[in-house]
């Protein structure tokens, strides 16, 4: 096969570094190519190259896309082939689409900028591309805005747009980050689909090696701005030759539960804690719909829940129930007491997207010790900072940072200050909304080491919600299975693991190769 896209001694530079060192690459048309490697191995630098969408990243050697050096084109040239030629479905749907445009008018607009449609074409073509996407009732969910929909909803509107005037080339960044097993199987399905259907190539970033080894055709490695190894996918996973393609094969989540002591006081005791949000019925008329049926659970000192679903399952919710972040029903107790104000000290919350939660314009001294200022007001200034810099040693963090912004870290060290954010005012509960989801496999095992080291060190009960069954079985005791806002199991998880009771159960579990 004849190569759509020819990368020729590609390298690339920020201000002050260099990024990509000497890329060699080959895209053969109709097939599927994975980008594989750790966070900061210049994976996105490259996808992004190929579209020239960063004006701050200047580019040396070639580019050759269907014969035609990109390097060459004029922004002008480079606006017309965005989209009509080159389509890209970006890591994290929420922030590439446009928070306040309708799903479908967003869709629409690519028709109508491409292809010339006029707008009640494009609107009709915009609702079919969501129907062929697989997105049930596409006329009311193109009428939607991006946060009306449920993540793997979104993740789906965004193919569409990056199909919709028909790309011979599509790149997909991290398309299932932070989707639960069964949504990423549904999306990998829908891309390799699509590719047929529309006779693409396929470009997929990933740092999730099982779905690589599932999906891709050709796969190339790659290590500090650099293509460390490449070939077909069979044969690199088969057979690989270096030793960082090994390493990365042979990472993964380990087990580290300890046994909790005979006797272990429970922190925290949740009956029948429920859900429901108003949502109108008619012009008049207001009903409640139910996020959360009654869900009663209790937790030890030292002890891990996990928390498994799909996308739109109830997990997040409980997760802010717990949290008193929403309006919720049932009973709440912290150490044989009734929530108060104080109980927020006690149990504290670490984010899905930690650069999200933080403020950009607060430095990392400002960011970790917000939460003490708060529960410890009398704290002067000496001694905040003496247990700032106490918590960033314990999350494997240097003390020289204290000035620095978020912008300036990695996903894996933004996760890392999410946590001492959390666990300065020494807390007895963590709940962790999928603490690991865009992180490699090499920051997942750090992450997950972190935690269990601080679940020993200071006794912390952690309730963690993932949709990563690896990352459950490596840090719990017992797990919850959600479906719909309604608990379908739970107990000791070797016992559910090994042998489910629920349909749901075992579906989730073989979608994740358990």
């Amino acid at each position: 096969m004849n190569p759509i896209l020819e990368i020729d001694n590609l390298n690339a530079f920020f201000p002050g570094r260099q990024v990509l060192h000497g890329i060699n690459l080959a895209v053969r048309e109709g097939r599927k190519l994975a980008l594989v490697g750790e966070s900061g191995s210049g994976k996105t630098v490259l996808a992004q190259g190929i579209m020239r969408l960063n004006p701050a990243v200047s580019l040396t050697g070639r580019l050759n896309f269907n014969g035609e050096n990109l390097l060459d084109k004029s922004p002008r040239q480079l606006q017309k082939l965005r989209g009509k030629e080159i389509g890209m479905v970006f890591q994290e749907p929420m922030t590439a689409l446009n928070p306040v445009m309708r799903v479908g008018k967003q869709i629409a607009e690519v028709l109508s900028l491409h292809l010339g449609l006029n707008a009640k074409q494009a609107w009709a073509r915009a609702v079919a591309l969501l129907a062929e996407t697989g997105i049930q009732h596409p006329e009311e969910k193109a009428s939607a805005y991006p946060f009306q929909l449920s993540g793997g909803q979104r993740q789906r509107a965004m193919i569409a747009m990056a199909v919709a005037a028909g790309p011979k080339l599509l790149i997909a960044d991290e398309p299932t980050t932070a989707l639960d097993v069964a949504v990423q199987a549904q999306i990998l399905d829908l891309l390799s689909r699509l590719q047929a259907a529309h006779n693409m190539t396929l470009v997929y970033i990933s740092h999730d090696l099982n779905l690589v080894r599932r999906f891709a055709d050709d796969v190339a490695v790659m290590r500090h701005g650099r293509i460390v190894e490449q070939g077909a996918a069979a044969e690199v996973f088969a057979n690989p030759q270096h030793e960082y393609t090994k390493m990365l094969l042979n990472a993964g989540a380990v087990r580290q539960v300890q046994t909790l002591p005979a006797g272990a006081p429970t922190v925290l005791e949740a009956e029948n804690i429920s859900v429901a949000v108003p949502e109108r019925a008619g012009w008049f008329k207001k009903r409640h719909k139910t996020l959360l049926a009654p869900v009663s659970f209790d937790l030890k000192a030292g002890e891990t829940l996990g928390v498994i679903g799909e996308s739109g399952s109830g997990k997040t919710t409980l997760a802010k129930a717990v949290m008193h972040l929403m309006e919720r029903e049932g009973r709440l107790k912290i150490n044989g007491e009734t929530w108060n104000n104080q109980s927020r000290k006690a149990v504290q919350m670490v984010f899905q997207d930690p650069f999200g939660a933080f403020n950009p314009r607060m430095n990392v001294f400002e960011i970790v010790s917000e939460a003490l200022s708060v529960h410890a007001p009398d704290t002067d200034n000496a001694e905040m900072r003496r247990r700032v810099v106490e918590v960033l040693q314990q999350v494997g963090l240097p003390d020289d940072i204290l000035e620095r912004y978020p912008h300036a870290f990695s996903g894996g060290q933004r996760q890392r200050l999410a946590i001492a954010r959390a666990i300065i005012v020494r807390p007895q509960v963590l709940v962790l909304d999928e603490p690991t989801s865009a992180l490699d496999v090499q920051w997942q095992q750090q992450i997950l080491e972190l935690l269990a080291g601080l679940q020993r060190r200071h006794g912390l009960s952690l309730i963690i919600i993932s949709h990563d069954l690896a990352v459950i079985r490596a840090l719990s005791h017992r797990v919850m299975v959600l479906k719909d806002g309604q608990v379908v199991e739970q107990g000791v998880l070797e016992e559910v693991f090994a042998k489910p009771d629920a349909d749901y159960t075992q579906k989730l579990l073989a979608h994740a190769g358990s």
